[in-house]
């Protein structure tokens, strides 16, 4: 008996279904779940798969991402609790973990998240040995540097959200104060993607204006007009947010969204991404920390050697240190 598809198609030519470009999520909580429709609006791969523990969470938020597919280009998304459907992924994003509660900082949930990642990371390597990590879950830059000792992959390959949100952050806030876009305010944000991150005020301006150059004291303590607020405001804003809404998502999202994009289509844009930084600016610890990084369909090709100032480089250097503090006695 013919079929409805018999009868609506006739078939001309075997094809062989082929992936050409695949991203993985593991983790769909809130912020797995941001990166996903970040990533699914971008259109940036052929292929989406998700994996999380919570299996009645997993597939209804699979189902609910399958509806819209008619209004994206992504022709595949699919989901387990077996990492199988990860296999030969291009990129594995990690957001799995330990929720941070309120008033709790990133670095309190390092030994906790650590566990977790022993896990992921075994079945990462296993199944897509070539991709691309993001590491999205927090204390962000000790995790990178966890997945990078767990999985042996070269540390371009191992590549940490880190301070690309702490940096639009700093620019939405520069912009709000200038009356200008975000995206025509040129500043970083690097170190640590938290309490000890550094404001680079030297660098900061607009249309190649430096801002020293017409305020030779902002960002420090004798500033008259306090800029120094802006980078306070940026360290406050997620634990604002946690305060209102138990969580931060959607910028999150967007942000490694953005990271994505650079990789799979290699466009070799910088980026303020967490990596391996030991025997720059004078750091001798095996860290990752945030900074100017070039991305490309290799993952982290070349790091951009920012001029510091001296104040700038010793808060880098103290951001080291107090990562290293938490990050030495871990047992990987």
């Amino acid at each position: 008996m013919g079929t409805v598809k018999c009868g609506l198609m006739k078939n001309f030519t075997r094809e062989e279904g082929t992936c050409h470009n695949k991203i993985s999520i593991i983790g769909t909580g809130s912020v797995g779940m941001a990166c996903a429709v970040s990533l699914l609006l971008k259109g940036l791969s052929d292929e989406l798969a998700l994996v999380d523990i919570n299996e009645s969470r997993m597939v209804g938020e699979t189902m609910d991402l399958q509806h819209g597919s008619c209004f994206v280009k992504m022709p595949t998304i699919v989901s387990s609790k077996d990492y199988r459907v990860t296999a030969n992924s291009n990129i594995v994003v990690i957001t799995a973990g330990v929720r941070q509660e309120k008033g709790e900082t990133r670095l309190d949930l390092v030994q906790r998240n650590v566990a977790i990642f022993k896990l992921i990371i075994s079945n990462i390597i296993h199944y897509s040995p070539c991709c691309k990590m993001i590491i999205v879950s927090n204390p962000v830059d000790i995790l990178t540097f966890a997945a990078w000792k767990l999985s042996h992959f070269p540390a371009n390959r191992i590549i940490g959200s880190g301070c690309n949100l702490d940096t639009a952050r700093f620019r939405f806030l520069l912009g709000q104060k200038l009356g200008i876009h975000p995206e025509s305010c040129h500043g970083w944000i690097l170190g640590e993607h938290g309490d000890s991150s550094v404001p680079v005020w030297s660098g900061v301006n607009i249309a190649g204006v430096p801002l020293r150059a017409l305020n030779p004291h902002i960002g420090t303590d004798r500033d008259p007009e306090q800029w120094s607020t802006v980078h306070r405001e940026v360290i406050a804003s997620a634990y604002e947010i946690i305060k209102k809404k138990g969580y931060t998502s959607w910028a999150v999202g967007l942000s490694v969204a953005d990271i994505a994009e650079s990789i799979l289509r290699n466009l070799r844009r910088v980026h303020p991404v967490s990596t391996r930084i030991k025997g720059l600016y004078g750091i001798n610890k095996d860290v990752f920390l945030s900074v100017p990084c070039i991305l490309g369909e290799n993952g982290i090709t070349d790091l951009v050697m920012v001029k510091l100032s001296p104040e700038e480089e010793a808060s880098l250097k103290k951001s080291a240190d107090m990562l290293w503090k938490i990050q030495e006695p871990l047992k990987l």
